[in-house]
């Protein structure tokens, strides 16, 4: 199946909208499906776009990734991973830091805060002046949390996962240290598809390893990383394949998305290979 029939088989899906499209490293376009300007509420594919700015945060020595932040004994860099120990909606503490890859909305909604504050500028602004503009992503915002709030398009998302794999705005050491699993071995669950041991994350971004169940393919490598939406969308990103993907649709996640999203990306990834 070539490329573009496999971003076809969207059609097949059970949602009212959907559009995909796979990119490169270059930023090259290797196909697209589906309305790629339409705006799409990202749930929590905003994650990856509120961790990147975080991390420009960092190298612009506004914050430091081992520097307090959240509940007691809690970092930067736990607030991104998801081992802060906060709980997943609410703003109190389930364990101590470290202990538990506890996904954790209010730990994104924590770190939003403290980079407003560490550089006196609203989070949402933050993140358009240090991601969303330089990358020309103009359809893409938050309003809200910075935990699930984000609005984009497929055509702006492809231009930041371009970035994620070449990137400009940030030291390539650093986006090597967010695809990195941070605090490994750390057991937990993966909202969607229960208790994984070892429940892998770099810093804003999960890593695939050798979860199973998982959103992505069998094919898809142990390296690849990304994130996916109670919204229906989800975005990952394969080294091995050279290349990335972005969904989006207006169906909230479901058994739909389990049965539906693995075999695309098989599909894909199967495309991709010389």
């Amino acid at each position: 199946m070539s490329l573009q029939s496999s971003l076809a088989s969207i059609e097949n899906w059970p949602v009212p909208t959907a559009a995909a499209a796979v990119v490169r490293a270059d930023g090259a376009v290797l196909g697209s499906h589906g309305p790629v300007d339409q705006r799409f509420a990202l749930a929590s594919v905003t994650k990856p776009l509120a961790a990147y700015a975080a991390l420009v945060a960092y190298e612009e020595g506004a914050i430091e990734l081992d520097e307090p932040a959240g509940p007691a004994g809690s970092t930067v860099r736990h607030l991104l991973a998801h081992t802060s120990g906060l709980a997943f909606d609410e703003h109190r503490v389930t364990s101590a830091p470290g202990e538990r890859r506890l996904y954790s909305n209010a730990g994104f909604e924590v770190l939003g805060d403290h980079v407003a504050k560490a550089t006196d500028i609203p989070f949402g602004e933050y993140l358009r002046q240090a991601v969303l503009e330089p990358l020309g992503m103009t359809r893409t915002s938050l309003d809200g949390s910075p935990a699930r709030d984000g609005v984009s398009t497929v055509a702006d998302l492809v231009r930041f996962a371009a970035e994620v794999q070449a990137p400009r705005l940030l030291d390539p050491r650093t986006v090597l240290e967010a695809m990195t699993v941070q605090y490994p071995g750390t057991k937990g669950v993966l909202p969607g598809y229960g208790h994984q041991n070892p429940n892998d994350w770099g810093l804003g971004f999960e890593v695939r390893d050798s979860k199973s169940p998982h959103w992505t393919g069998v094919s898809s490598s142990p390296r690849t990383f990304g994130h996916f939406g109670q919204s229906g969308t989800f975005l990952w990103i394969d080294p091995v394949a050279g290349a990335a993907c972005v969904a989006l649709t207006d169906r909230a996640f479901g058994p739909w998305a389990v049965e539906s999203w693995p075999p695309f990306t098989d599909a894909v990834v199967t495309a991709l290979r010389p």
